[in-house]
């Protein structure tokens, strides 16, 4: 089976475009990975809001017209279970790069690990980066996050950069 497959005794999941319509459940995830990011060093990233769902829901529907955008929703048994968020960026001199994909978010519900949801998800999102005409993908992750690094390195992405923080207050 390849690696991209959920388990046989599994429903099947479906990646899909989102829609306007899958944007609570998004905002419900990309809630969680604020809430996991800021546990990780809570002065690096974005405290949670109460209104931390809805926020995000608001910000990835900003995107979903996006022309250099792709928001995948993880549909199984009628329930999105997780998505990726990616797109095009321009060369940049500030990065020291050229044009590239780049992969914001992916995220899986908790419920829905170790069935392949999330390779699923970053296949999707190469495959629309690559039709799309982006040479290469870059993505960031948390250093402590070490599931998401090793799903990463599976995929063939490599180390490039490390990101480090400073506090001044």
């Amino acid at each position: 089976m390849p690696p991209s497959s959920p388990s046989p005794t599994s429903s099947p999941v479906t990646i899909r475009r989102a829609t306007r319509a899958d944007l609570p459940a998004l905002g419900r995830l990309g809630a969680y990975l604020v809430r996991l990011h800021h546990s990780f060093d809570p002065d690096r990233f974005l405290a949670p809001q109460p209104n931390v769902e809805s926020g995000y829901a608001w910000f990835l529907g900003t995107q979903l017209e996006d022309p250099e955008v792709i928001i995948l929703a993880a549909e199984k048994e009628g329930r999105v279970v997780g998505y990726a968020y990616a797109g095009i960026e321009p060369m940049s001199w500030k990065e020291l790069r050229g044009p590239a994909g780049f992969v914001h978010d992916v995220v899986v519900a908790e419920n829905a690990r170790r069935v392949g949801v999330g390779t699923m998800l970053m296949h999707a999102a190469i495959d629309w980066l690559r039709d799309h005409g982006a040479p290469r993908v870059l993505l960031g992750t948390a250093a402590p996050n070490e599931a998401a690094q090793a799903l990463f390195h599976r995929l063939g992405f490599r180390n490039t950069m490390i990101e480090m923080t400073m506090e001044l207050s």
